[in-house]
């Protein structure tokens, strides 16, 4: 019986052919060189580690979504990581903690989940991004916006857009302002979040209603926003708010969601997506948040950071790649022109055989009494 499915991949995950390829090496270095530029130095982290260290860098970490398997070795519990964010929280507390802060970090990996968000069956993602250890004042959030926009921009995307957010909104607002019980707080979160205004009436949180109505462009929503916050609680906020979009301002098309939650789990006063014209759905997010340490540090180290997660971005930019450059170098030819070809850019393609077709081979010039001819 013939095997039919050995050359099958699971479901969410895939190849990148050679077009693909290209354009993922070509954000990715496009997006870390500009962070680099910025004063954010590049860390490498392991695929696997143990389940425990993954989890406990970051409140909301949610587990669930790691493959995990036991160690042979140690015997212990491990994980893919899902989120380099939480490994290099671990490099910041640990290998790094003597570092004069802020700390400014950069990374790029695939990342794996269980399974993938939504109606996305995506399992295994790119994920590039930078953080700023040791503060998560206004003007670091602001830093970070302003690179994930630039980062973006000079890795492809156009017509950028900048959602902000806060995330412990609720959390503060429950607290004093608009008092709701232990119980009601997810509730209300989760009704908030769906734009339910029915659900969130009966999840006990009817004066939440005009955040539902504190939504869209920024410049109208944080006006709506400050007129809600008669107490003055989330005054602090809206600031930080208005002086990071001032910081951005012309550089992204900036909205307000002050009640979104998606996607944030470990984020804390401040958070941002970011989108770009011509790519479905968001292309990665970001904001405030704590690193917790060892055995009695409740508070941890704040920090602000963002993640990028490309993929749509390369497939968009792959399908408009134009086509290469490339010379075919027939046999007997001069080795010394063809190197000298290759460090002024060209891409060479060596004959093996008198058989072989430059045009089949993708070749759009061939070495001829030492010129490149056109084919």
């Amino acid at each position: 019986m013939q095997d039919t499915d050995r050359d099958l991949l699971p479901e969410g995950l895939g190849d990148r052919l050679p077009q693909q390829a290209a354009a993922s090496q070509r954000v990715r270095r496009a997006a870390l060189d500009a962070m680099a530029s910025h004063g954010y130095e590049r860390v490498e982290t392991p695929t696997l580690e143990f389940e425990k260290s993954l989890a406990s860098r970051m409140a909301g970490v949610q587990v669930r979504r790691m493959f995990r398997f036991v160690d042979p070795t140690s015997l212990r519990l491990l994980a893919l990581r899902s989120d380099i964010t939480a490994q290099v929280a671990r490099i910041a507390a640990t290998g790094l903690a003597g570092a004069p802060r802020p700390l400014r970090l950069c990374y790029s990996g695939q990342v794996v989940t269980i399974k993938g968000d939504g109606l996305d069956p995506v399992r295994e993602r790119l994920q590039l991004g930078a953080e700023l250890i040791g503060t998560d004042s206004v003007a670091a959030a602001a830093e970070l916006v302003e690179i994930a926009i630039e980062a973006l921009r000079v890795a492809g995307a156009n017509g950028i857009s900048v959602d902000f957010t806060l995330p412990d909104l609720v959390d503060t607002l429950a607290a004093e302002a608009l008092p709701l019980a232990e119980t009601q707080i997810a509730a209300v979160r989760q009704m908030l979040d769906a734009k339910d205004a029915g659900g969130l009436v009966d999840a006990g949180g009817a004066a939440y209603l005009p955040l539902l109505y504190a939504v869209g462009p920024f410049e109208t929503a944080i006006e709506r926003l400050a007129a809600f916050d008669t107490g003055g609680v989330l005054a602090g906020r809206i600031a930080g708010l208005r002086e990071i979009a001032a910081r951005v301002n012309g550089a992204a098309r900036l909205t307000l969601d002050p009640s979104e939650r998606h996607g944030f789990e470990y984020q804390s006063w401040f958070g941002f997506t970011i989108y770009a014209e011509g790519v479905a759905g968001s292309l990665g997010r970001g904001g405030t948040y704590r690193i917790l340490g060892g055995a009695g540090d409740e508070q941890g180290e704040p920090a602000a950071g963002f993640s990028l997660y490309p993929d749509p971005l390369i497939e968009a930019l792959a399908a408009e790649m134009p086509g290469r450059k490339v010379l075919f170098l027939p046999l007997g030819h001069d080795r010394k022109v063809a190197a000298r070809l290759r460090a002024i850019g060209w891409t060479t393609v060596a004959a093996l055989s008198e058989a072989d077709d430059p045009i089949a081979l993708g070749c759009s010039h061939r070495l001829e009494n030492g010129e490149a001819i056109s084919l």
